[in-house]
């Protein structure tokens, strides 16, 4: 079983982020300053009221700036948003959080584990080790489709 995990452990990197109007809805921005708290272009895991999600950080268009474009229910739905619905802005509108107002960013696991929550609030995560390097690499290739190299027909 998982051990449980609060936002306000010193082991959890908490990042100040700004919850942002888009054309097509809203997105999280991570200051230029803290953009390597998350890895961009690689789906990592983000909860939103202890239910885990997934989405794509990528690196803004213009500016230094690391945004969150979207979370989704399947690591396809970060990969391809058009495959998924954003839960973010039902989050939004369910929780104590506005657009255009602050939102935390909890480094839970670096690389694999984040969260969002509003600021003065106190989340609960169930903290694991990411998969082993290995078992991520399999994953990756099954989920793309490609092939081990390694592999012969006989």
């Amino acid at each position: 079983m998982a051990d449980r995990i609060s936002s306000d452990h010193p082991s959890v990197r908490t990042v100040r982020a700004t919850l942002a109007e888009t054309p097509s809805g809203v997105r999280v921005e991570i200051p230029a300053d803290e953009r390597d708290a998350v890895p961009l272009e690689e789906v990592v895991r983000i909860v939103l009221d202890g239910t885990e999600r997934f989405a794509r950080p990528e690196r803004a268009l213009t500016g230094d700036e690391g945004i969150v474009p979207g979370v989704y229910e399947t690591p396809d739905g970060a990969r391809d948003p058009a495959a998924g619905t954003d839960a973010l802005p039902e989050w939004i509108d369910e929780s104590d959080v506005r657009r255009g107002g602050s939102v935390l960013l909890d480094v839970v696991e670096p690389d694999f584990l984040y969260g969002l929550r509003a600021p003065g609030e106190t989340a609960y995560y169930d903290a694991r080790e990411p998969p082993s390097d290995s078992l991520a690499r399999i994953a990756k290739d099954l989920e793309s489709g490609s092939g081990n190299a390694d592999e012969t027909d006989e």
